[in-house]
């Protein structure tokens, strides 16, 4: 809970236990009255007549007291790079063999990931003033997180970072292969975006499309074809990729769906109890 100082003033704001409803706060505690979100007009789009976030104007889903931590302020790659770090310490307490045999392997690769994860996130920030970018999206209670999250005229794309910079990566419609062998990469992929679909759209109370995308940096990349329902890109082409998609998304639909996006309870949202999220 915040001091006297910095309390946001009396008003309407989304509610922390119920994120379709409003909830009063009297400028010190939130109180038990509670109303709908009101209708918006519905915003047109140069591909559809309706915005998937029509039910949902931005100044709503201003981001309301006490609502978590602001994952805006997650560094790219740090969910990996945490992992590495622990293993790192892991490696401590264990015999010599541990740690030349199996700890040091795992640490590199959970490393070698971040900073795949911290290459991406700069081709990412070429995107332009009209895009949002989150990085290390946790979700759920098991330690998964989403390595990019990006909102922007052209849609919502879940962003999974793969580093093979020192392999060969091959793709065709249906597998793409790292150094000859089959990976579960499309798979993983459609299962992420699915998830970050479902939990946003329950948030927003409106249906809100997330498109998987899966982004390489490989010795060599060679694209035979690719899948329809999954994007795929090399590093330093993802921000052009992202900026030639057709527009599908108002610069107001892509302020309210950030707004949202970055409440770290919309995608764990075990900690929807007051006491998880200061709520009183």
């Amino acid at each position: 809970m915040g001091t006297a100082s910095n309390l946001p003033p009396a008003g309407w704001y989304a509610d922390p236990s119920a994120l379709r409803q409003l909830r009063w706060w009297d400028g010190e505690r939130w109180t038990e009255h509670t109303t709908s979100l009101p209708a918006a007009t519905p915003s047109a789009t140069s591909e559809s007549t309706h915005s998937p976030v029509e039910s949902v104007r931005p100044e709503v889903i201003a981001a309301a007291p006490d609502l978590g931590r602001d994952l805006a302020e997650n560094r790219p790659g740090a969910a990996v790079l945490a992992k590495a770090e622990e293993l790192r310490r892991e490696a401590r307490s264990r015999g010599l063999l541990y740690r030349l045999l199996r700890s040091r392997a795992d640490e590199r690769a959970w490393r070698k990931g971040g900073e795949g994860e911290q290459i991406v996130a700069r081709r990412l920030a070429k995107l332009g003033d009209e895009w949002r970018v989150l990085h290390a999206v946790p979700v759920g209670e098991r330690g998964a997180d989403i390595d990019h999250l990006v909102i922007g005229p052209a849609g919502v794309f879940s962003v999974n970072t793969k580093n093979h910079g020192d392999s060969k990566v091959w793709v065709s419609e249906k597998v793409l292969m790292v150094n000859g062998h089959r990976t579960d990469y499309f798979r993983n992929s459609r299962f992420e975006a699915e998830r970050a679909s479902r939990l946003l759209s329950t948030a927003v109370g409106a249906a809100v499309p997330v498109e998987p995308m899966i982004v390489l940096l490989a010795e060599r990349l060679t694209m035979k074809s690719a899948p329809t329902d999954v994007h795929i890109t090399g590093a330093r082409r993802v921000h052009r990729h992202l900026r030639g998609r057709p527009t599908r998304l108002s610069a107001s639909d892509v302020d309210a769906l950030y707004a949202v996006a970055r409440r770290e309870r919309t995608w764990q949202p075990h900690l929807a109890d007051g006491s998880a999220t200061g709520l009183s």
